[in-house]
């Protein structure tokens, strides 16, 4: 699965603001209606759901919001690096600086867990991580989101 097939039209946001988790969702949800069509109080109500259930703060300055929602006939996925990087309550206790935003429709299960892998991959890969990090603009970070992700296999 590509990342850049998922990537919303104008879904990359290299300087994002947001002083809190909660900005940073509601902000998103923001964006991700205009790319979705879907209301944003939904969009919001509903990351906020799945954030109680734990948070989806990675760990290393990686956080992955992620829903299943109606309305949508793909996935969607917005990247956010944040202009200073938020509190998320991620498990290593250490603030947020890059956010992949990922919506899927109701009857993407499989789809949706292959997302999941495929940003996973990309967030593993300590060098992935330092172009996200230092991508001087949008077509940098694009490039960075798109490149494939290296075998870890044996």
């Amino acid at each position: 699965m590509d990342l850049g097939d998922l990537l919303a039209p104008g879904g990359i946001y290299p300087a994002f603001e947001a002083t809190s988790k909660k900005q940073a969702l509601l902000d998103l949800s923001a964006k991700a209606a205009e790319a979705t069509r879907l209301d944003a109080r939904v969009i919001y109500d509903t990351l906020l759901q799945r954030e109680r259930l734990g948070s989806t703060g990675l760990g290393r300055g990686i956080a992955v919001p992620h829903v299943k929602i109606n309305g949508i006939s793909g996935i969607v996925c917005l990247f956010a690096r944040l202009a200073k990087p938020i509190d998320f309550e991620s498990q290593d206790g250490e603030p947020v600086d890059l956010i992949f935003l990922l919506l899927a429709p109701d009857h993407a299960g499989g789809d949706h867990l292959k997302a999941l892998a495929r940003i996973s991959r990309l967030v593993r890969e300590p060098a992935a991580l330092e172009r996200l990090r230092t991508a001087k603009d949008t077509a940098a970070l694009k490039r960075a989101l798109t490149l494939p992700a290296t075998s870890h296999a044996a």
